[in-house]
């Protein structure tokens, strides 16, 4: 059938067949109502390949898929800065799922990466929400431009494996709203993914499946979500009140036993025909989605291969260069060592792998070149073998270049469990340490879904950053490595030099039952360029085969007459639209590409604020000596916090910096704004006010300060220069709070206006 007549089902269909409607038919399907003639649709596993499993299978991977194309992992795309990267990414998942028949792919994962820990991080893009959510919508705009879904997920604050399915996260609003939060409110108000998967884990004592706050009230009422929100794979407690919380579909199959549950809660009057009939409605225009778009298809396979092999050069990382070692000459002797230059490590492990229909590696994608192989070190064996070492010893002798392949093997990091540690296996270490002691010409090629310690930096010429690349990322490296496109992204993470420098090193994974968001809103460069710490690589860093410069920063207000500009920083309201261009200029002899970057401070927030924010970011392509006017424009957003005294986003009045840059660390232009805020907050008054809070508010301010020095400190209140017992008294009064002000009367201290101000505390 190909058109549903949703409300005529939904009179037709009995109590059971909607309870039933709401759980999985097994692993991948919905249920069918035949007697209805209404069908089941397939959704499968992502987000960066299409996992389908053609039998009943399982979620973590364990059983073969169909062949699919597997393109490089969010941690490397996101790599790219890249939005319409990311979108062509999407459209090729989706013309993968018309040939399938998926109805919906499961991603794109846009937690955030709280600790370089965290399992899964590979499978999602950024420690920075605005990047993830710009990434994540247009992956979602390009996948459902084919008429097919996407799914959200993990929401929220899945940030960790340990302990998933039901650890308690404990966060401050402010901190979920701003870091925990974002990206998925960007992508649901950009690109209206067809469902929202949430999470396993609770969020400050409700599970996520049962979240009324998180799934109605944030989701649907403010972010206007319009889809239905399904369960991770046996993310479900308690089925009736997930329901009521606005969770539609659990997945997958419960064998009945929540089905009967919600018959029996309607039946009781603990839930009502509406409450399941909304959820039902959602379930049904998934489907009728599917049916009416569903085209009968194809696709090219070796097409998306040679896509994949574009999206690992776009958002491979160049980290190192001296001496501009890279790019490689065609004629030049390179030895390359390491069994990932055979067997690359492309994908991570879990639900999100891949069964690829052909794989590259570097050996035989330099076929053309002067390379010799030498294994060097075992993937499966941690200690170094004397005889690998011997003969990637002698290769790197014999040769004029060694570039090393490593990297984390599989059982590493996976969806499942956390990492323990940021080091590379012992005998990567080591081979790294003795080909350097015979070939100072030496570089590494990285393989890796998360940061890593790189202990022997100081003594290797180059270092490439490939994450992990996908199945063609053989041929993207050989590319990159030999100049045929040139290295253009920049790392979507802080590289810690310790582990112990993370800031969440004391919170993660938290005891058995919960873990405590102690460091707040300061995660990844939050925290390290407010501390003013030392980092291995920072925030937004990469080199590139070419240079830039950067220059002629502009801003303007959107709409504003030219001719009303007065001297002095630029003025705007928080309703305005900001413009920001700056002039880029590839000022090398090769193509490349850079990534802009834009950072907003606030130099006299209220609030504890990061020292800077990431609000913008543009890829510009430039030819030799070629120079561009990239643009940026800002909105409110791009200056607020989130106020939970208003329960809103608040951009104060006050000084702001536009700070264009490299990376978080690298700023060359900087200009100042001035913001007007059309938030009037009322004045809070209560037992803990102090006469500092609320100087603005009384009639006379310097009058009550010069009675209450008068009556501490008899004589000159009011000097020019305090001394020290006047500044001591001086900062005392103004931090005292107003009730204990009427301790002080007998001193001759006229207390008539605190009272009148003590007068409106209920």
């Amino acid at each position: 059938m190909s058109k549903l007549d949703i409300q005529k089902l939904l009179s037709e269909l009995t109590l059971e067949e909607k309870a039933g409607l709401c759980s999985g038919a097994d692993f991948w399907h919905t249920k069918a109502v035949e007697r209805l003639d209404l069908p089941n649709v397939m959704v499968s596993d992502g987000p960066h390949g299409l996992r389908k499993q053609a039998n009943n299978g399982d979620h973590v991977g364990l059983l073969d898929s169909v062949k699919a194309v597997c393109f490089p992992a969010a941690s490397a795309l996101s790599c790219s800065y890249d939005r319409e990267l990311a979108q062509t990414l999407g459209e090729a998942l989706g013309e993968e799922c018309q040939a399938e028949e998926i109805a919906a792919i499961l991603g794109p994962g846009v937690n955030m990466k709280r600790s370089p820990l965290c399992g899964r991080n590979f499978e999602y893009f950024s420690e920075d929400p605005y990047l993830a959510g710009e990434l994540g919508a247009h992956y979602v705009k390009g996948v459902q431009s084919k008429n097919v879904g996407t799914s959200l997920k993990h929401f929220a604050a899945n940030n960790q494996e340990t302990r998933r399915m039901s650890i308690n996260a404990v966060v401050d609003e402010r901190t979920l709203r701003e870091i925990y939060l974002t990206a998925f409110e960007k992508v649901v108000k950009q690109a209206q993914p067809w469902t929202v998967m949430c999470s396993y884990n609770c969020i400050n004592g409700v599970y996520s499946c049962e979240n009324d706050w998180l799934l109605n009230k944030v989701l649907r009422k403010e972010w206007g979500f319009e889809g239905l929100v399904v369960t991770d794979w046996g993310a479900m407690n308690n089925r009736v009140a997930a329901l009521k919380a606005g969770l539609d579909l659990e997945m997958p199959a419960s064998g009945g036993i929540t089905d009967q549950a919600i018959v029996e809660a309607v039946k009781a009057g603990q839930l009502t025909m509406e409450e399941l009939d909304t959820a039902v409605t959602r379930i049904l225009e998934l489907i009728q989605k599917y049916l009416d778009n569903h085209t009968p298809s194809s696709y090219d396979m070796e097409a998306h291969h040679q896509l994949a092999r574009k999206l690992a050069r776009e958002s491979a990382v160049l980290l190192k260069n001296e001496d501009q070692i890279l790019p490689l000459s065609k004629e030049t002797k390179v030895a390359f060592i390491g069994e990932f230059a055979v067997k690359p490590r492309y994908q991570g492990g879990g639900s999100s792998h891949i069964n690829s229909f052909k794989v590259s590696n570097a050996v035989d994608a330099a076929a053309d070149y002067s390379v010799t192989y030498a294994k060097g070190f075992d993937i499966l064996n941690e200690e170094l073998e004397e005889e690998y070492l011997a003969q990637a010893i002698k290769a790197a002798r014999e040769a004029e270049v060694a570039v090393i392949f490593a990297g984390l093997p599989d059982h590493y990091e996976s969806e499942g469990y956390d990492r323990t540690h940021l080091n590379l296996p012992p005998n990567q270490n080591q081979l790294i340490e003795e080909i350097v002691k015979v070939q100072p010409n030496t570089v590494v090629v990285l393989h890796n879904g998360s940061p890593v310690l790189l202990p022997w930096i100081s003594k290797v010429k180059g270092i490439l950053e490939l994450y992990l690349g996908g199945q063609a990322v053989g041929e993207a490296t050989v590319d990159l490595l030999y100049g045929l496109a040139n290295p253009s992204g920049k790392l979507a993470e802080t590289f810690p030099l310790r582990l112990q420098d993370n800031p969440s090193y004391l919170n993660f994974p938290g005891t058995n039952r919960d873990v405590e968001y102690r460091e707040g809103i300061f995660i990844g460069y939050r925290y390290y360029d407010a501390k003013d710490m030392e980092v291995l690589f920072p925030f937004g860093y990469g080199l590139s085969y070419t240079t830039f410069a950067y220059s002629d920063l502009q801003l303007k207000v959107k709409d504003q007459d030219p001719s009303a500009k007065a001297e002095g920083p630029i003025k705007l309201k928080d309703t305005d639209i900001l413009e920001v261009s700056v002039k880029v200029k590839n000022t090398g002899s090769c193509f490349g590409k850079e990534i802009v970057q834009l950072y907003v401070r606030d130099k006299e927030a209220s609030v504890i604020r990061p020292l800077k924010e990431l609000k913008g970011f543009e890829k510009v392509a430039l030819e030799p000596q070629e120079e561009k006017t990239v643009t940026f424009t800002l909105d409110k957003r791009s200056f607020a916090f989130y106020d939970v005294e208003i329960g809103d986003w608040n951009a104060e009045s006050g000084e702001y910096e536009i700070l264009i840059g490299k990376s978080s660390r690298d700023i060359l232009l900087a200009e100042t704004i001035l913001l007007q805020s059309s938030i009037k907050k009322p004045f809070l008054l209560d037992d803990r006010t102090t006469l500092g809070d609320v100087l603005g508010a009384l009639e006379d301010p310097q009058a009550v300060i010069r009675q209450m020095m008068q009556a501490f400190l008899p004589g000159d209140s009011a000097p020019t220069i305090f001394s020290s017992e006047q500044l001591m008294m001086f900062e005392m009064i103004k931090s005292m709070p107003l009730h204990s002000m009427r301790s002080f009367a007998g001193l001759g201290f006229d207390t008539s206006a605190i009272d009148q101000l003590l007068a409106q505390i209920k």
